[in-house]
């Protein structure tokens, strides 16, 4: 992989990014990247991040960097070439795309947005398109990275969307691996940042959208954030909507601007606005072991995707069948039928999604990723409605420096499903984890929900299985299986907290 300066200088050019090329030589680039420890000889090195610090620049051409991109120019740095850009991000997105020789035009790529259910509809899709694709479909999800059909090749995600040279790599990666699909996810911060300017999609999804993500170092308001999610559908060749959708009207017009109205698919959960969507899904079963649901094809474009008739999910809930809907119309828009639709949903497993755990005298244990209001409502209501005499007993916290909104929804939502909560750690970053949970517990509705704070999160789940009877409920929520917590910067080893969950069991039961 290779870049040529004068390439660089037109790309930039053609997107209006560039304010200044200052070349000491012309020369091959031969790597690219942001950090400036993973320097090659040659290489390219991007200045980015409000805390950059000319040091680091100093060090990259130390490492071997003979060009730096960069927001300003240095002018202390001598002997190298220098692009000066009005966007370092959106200049790295290109520059990036270009290095990897555009890998995603070799894939076909199947992006979700929405608040919540971006992972499970990815994982869905994906178990579909594997059995389709001959085991060739590639995942970028905020559990995993698979790049390729080898155990080596699947590992653990640190962003649901990455770095944008770090996303072509992978990228590229995938391809060299013989993928030809990919499915990924795409966060309302990719888009803030620009971690994914430039890149088009096969079909892009909108899941839903609610107030999450709102704060001083992520958006500053709901408006903001539903722009940036709406990116996906600007840049997407197919669209899929979730009619049931808040704002829907905005959604649909901001599809409409850039696509046909051939190539938009509206779904709905049968009910009483839903003559004008394409598919119609309707829950048959749903327990606490499975669920059954159909799809109902209303329209000619969506008959002809041969996906509607009957299916079966592994993973309770009758919230994750709007996902499933959706999963299956992205198979579909790919090639892939009814019948291997069916039969590969019904298989799918999701880590940290819904993971069962059951006891002979401390409840029943259910580990979610579930970690804003929309998710976790989804998730407890459901559960409460299928068990309104048993008490809920939920183990949760809030992160630090992100999403600070959740704190009070945290609040209301264990206030109207709750019986006791146990507020304790969940990746606290720079903030004091106690008084991340003092401002949850400040606004619980005391009367109707028990709360304790254990901020050891071993030892919180430890007292609420150990203090849960055998009809009780404990609902692990927010971590799913992350085996990490950030704290000040780092991330510090955890055992997840199904593996945690499993370990108190077996001490208690053994």
């Amino acid at each position: 992989m290779t870049l040529i300066l004068n390439g660089c200088i037109l790309l930039l050019k053609e997107h209006q990014l560039l304010k200044q090329a200052d070349i000491v030589f012309d020369n091959e680039i031969t790597a690219v990247t942001y950090d400036s420890r993973t320097v090659q000889k040659d290489g390219m090195f991007f200045c980015k991040g409000t805390n950059f610090k000319e040091e680091y620049l100093v060090q990259a051409q130390k490492n071997g960097a003979t060009t730096y991109v960069s927001e300003i120019a240095y002018p202390n740095i001598k002997g190298m070439n220098a692009l000066i850009v009005n966007d370092v991000q959106k200049a790295m997105a290109l520059l990036g795309a270009a290095f990897y020789d555009y890998p995603q035009n070799k894939l076909f790529v199947i992006a979700f947005t929405g608040t919540k259910g971006k992972t499970t509809s990815a994982y869905f899709t994906r178990g579909i398109l594997q059995n389709y694709s001959n085991k060739k479909t590639a995942l970028f999800s905020t559990i995993d990275r698979i790049v390729g059909p080898k155990p080596e090749q699947r590992f653990k995600s640190d962003l649901t969307t990455p770095e944008s040279l770090d996303l072509f790599r992978d990228m590229r990666t995938a391809v060299d691996n013989g993928m030809t699909h990919l499915v990924m996810e795409v966060s309302s911060q990719a888009y803030k940042r620009n971690r994914v300017y430039g890149l088009h999609y096969d079909v892009g999804f909108f899941l839903n959208i609610s107030p999450d993500h709102i704060g001083p170092n992520e958006h500053p308001d709901f408006a903001d954030y539903l722009h940036c999610k709406l990116q996906l559908l600007v840049n997407s060749k197919y669209c899929v909507i979730n009619a049931d959708t808040a704002c829907f009207e905005e959604v649909y017009q901001a599809a409409k601007a850039t696509t046909a109205a051939d190539n938009i698919y509206l779904f709905a959960k049968k009910g009483k606005n839903t003559d004008n969507v394409d598919f119609v899904y309707s829950s048959q079963e749903a327990t606490l072991a499975d669920s059954e649901f159909s799809i109902i094809a209303q329209t000619v474009k969506a008959q002809a995707l041969n996906v509607a008739g009957l299916y079966q999910l592994s993973l309770i809930g009758d919230f994750n069948e709007s996902n499933a809907t959706a999963a299956v119309i992205g198979a579909g828009l790919a090639g892939a039928p009814y019948e291997l639709a069916k039969t590969s949903l019904a298989n799918v497993r999701i880590p940290g999604r819904m993971e069962t755990l059951k006891t002979q005298d401390h409840g029943t244990i259910y580990v979610d990723y579930a970690h804003n209001y929309a998710s976790m409502q989804a998730l407890l209501s459901f559960l409460k409605k299928n068990n309104p005499d048993k008490k809920i007993i939920v183990v949760v916290g809030s992160p630090g420096n992100k999403g600070v909104s959740r704190r009070a929804d945290f609040a209301k939502v264990l206030s109207e499903y709750a019986d006791f909560a146990y507020l304790t750690t969940d990746d606290p970053g720079f903030e004091d984890p106690a008084a991340i949970c003092a401002e949850i517990d400040e606004r619980i509705d005391h009367q109707k929900v028990a709360v304790q704070t254990i901020l050891d999160r071993f030892q919180a789940i430890a007292v609420a299985i150990k203090q849960s009877n055998p009809d009780d409920l404990v609902i692990l929520a927010g971590k799913g299986r992350d085996n990490y917590q950030k704290v000040a910067g780092e991330d510090q080893p955890y055992p997840d907290d199904f593996n945690v969950a499993k370990q108190i069991v077996l001490d208690l039961e053994d």
